[in-house]
């Protein structure tokens, strides 16, 4: 970035660092899947810490584990509408559905029984079950958002039985080598940070243990990277390689629940943190254990996004830096338009382009470059979806009111398109066409003066 960003991006991360007195902060933004930029303030072993530098990523983790659930989704071994029970049976909480526990709303409760996981060596999952056997349930499944690190716990336990190894072991294999997060492990390996609780009324630090926390470790126990973090961040935002489908991604960062009530500034979809912020909607997840705090966040509309790692207990502002990252980028050099290029279409789709109308409002239908099509409103108040094929004449609804809905094209006689009918609405080349099939017929005087 330029000279003057650059200045502008780090004095925001050292006014954190030292306001807050954390012993070591790392930052990064994201801009179109790419690192653009990292800065980095305080020390790590006597030097600044660098973007190899390895920092636990906390609760970071869950997203990742969630993509492995989602894989399997996409798979066609589960469905997220599935008790737990079918794929991990004899729990005192098997009735809560997949989708439950990747959106934290399955009830369960919110930490292991026993002593807190984050600072004790974890047991396995035949302890963690036992563990659970009584009053787990502490809210109705599906009636609120509940933060869950068990239901992490648990999900690891469904990846794992799946995919027969454990369920970090087949994140490393199914996500984080092929993105090429080669530094982002289970275990710190150098170089890294150590964690460290600072004294609230002296200038002291006091270092954090880090112990494996067996089966509770799908919650939070990863480590990893700027250069690591910056291509979660872009994953996250839709850039996922083979990993992952990017309609599969977006469907995760859809709200499932709300985590402030009424004020809607922070919900949970599958497995992401969504915060909402001046008109703006980002995805991705915040992250503690005892020393760390992280923040991995991004707006997929704009592809900008930042992360923030740093080595200490609390104090550092990890979304609100994350978000202020992202506006001093984009506020001191805001992204180019891409070029409008032309682009390959199918010959026989042109015809259904252009102008419809559902009773007396018009619409356009406008052909996309990836060949799937835009039906919204002429004045831009109302309904719009985007649709990809599904078979001949046959559409499935992207987005908005009619995601999941077939939109399908009718034909006179001679193969003319003339109607469209996307779940049960009619949509014709003039308003109330009587040649074609509007429900309830169209008036035989047509149109009048009333």
């Amino acid at each position: 970035m330029l000279p003057t960003t650059d200045l502008a991006l780090l004095r925001r991360l050292a006014h954190e660092q030292a306001s807050t007195r954390a012993p070591s902060v790392v930052a990064a933004v994201v801009r179109d899947g790419e690192l653009a930029w990292w800065g980095g303030r305080g020390f790590v072993d006597g030097k600044r810490p660098g973007n190899d530098t390895q920092y636990r990523l906390g609760s970071i983790t869950k997203s990742i584990v969630a993509v492995n659930v989602m894989r399997l989704r996409d798979e066609g071994k589960l469905d997220l509408n599935d008790p737990l029970e079918k794929h991990v049976q004899g729990t005192s909480f098997g009735s809560a559905t997949i989708a439950q526990l990747l959106s934290h709303t399955s009830g369960l409760t919110s930490e292991s029984p026993g002593s807190w996981w984050e600072r004790s060596p974890g047991a396995d999952w035949a302890a963690l079950d036992k563990s659970l056997a009584t009053n787990a349930i502490k809210n109705r499944p599906g009636s609120r958002f509940h933060y869950s690190n068990v239901g992490y716990g648990v999900l690891g336990e469904l990846v794992a039985r799946y995919r027969g190894a454990s369920c970090l072991d087949s994140v490393h294999a199914e996500i984080l080598k092929p993105l090429g997060m080669s530094r982002t492990t289970p275990d710190a390996q150098a170089p890294h940070t150590t964690g460290y609780a600072v004294h609230p009324f002296a200038d002291v630090l006091l270092p954090e243990p880090a112990p494996d926390a067996g089966a509770m470790a799908p919650a939070g126990q990863l480590w990893s990277t700027v250069n690591d973090l910056a291509r979660w961040t872009a994953f996250v935002g839709g850039h996922t390689g083979d990993v992952l489908s990017p309609d599969t991604v977006a469907e995760m960062r859809e709200m499932v629940t709300v985590d402030d009530g009424d004020a809607w500034n922070i919900g949970y979809g599958l497995g992401l943190q969504l915060v909402r912020h001046q008109g703006r909607r980002f995805a991705g997840h915040t992250g503690s254990m005892p020393g760390f705090v992280a923040c991995s966040l991004i707006d997929p509309a704009t592809q900008t996004g930042a992360l923030v790692l740093a080595n200490t207990t609390a104090g550092v502002a990890v979304v609100q830096v994350a978000i202020d990252l992202v506006t001093i980028a984009e506020e001191h050099e805001p992204a180019l338009p891409a070029d409008w290029r032309p682009s390959t279409v199918d010959p026989k789709l042109l015809p259904l382009t252009g102008l419809w109308h559902w009773g007396p409002t018009p619409y356009h239908l406008r052909l996309l470059p990836e060949g799937s099509f835009l039906l919204s409103p002429v004045d831009a108040s109302g309904r719009a979806s985007r649709f990809r094929p599904d078979g001949e004449d046959a559409w499935i609804g992207l987005d908005g009111y009619y995601a999941g809905e077939t939109l399908r094209v009718g034909r006179a006689s001679d193969g003319t398109p003339n109607h469209l009918d996307l779940a049960t609405f009619i949509f014709t080349r003039t308003p109330y066409d009587p040649t074609a099939p509007i429900p309830g017929g169209v008036d035989e005087n047509g149109w009048t003066a009333g």
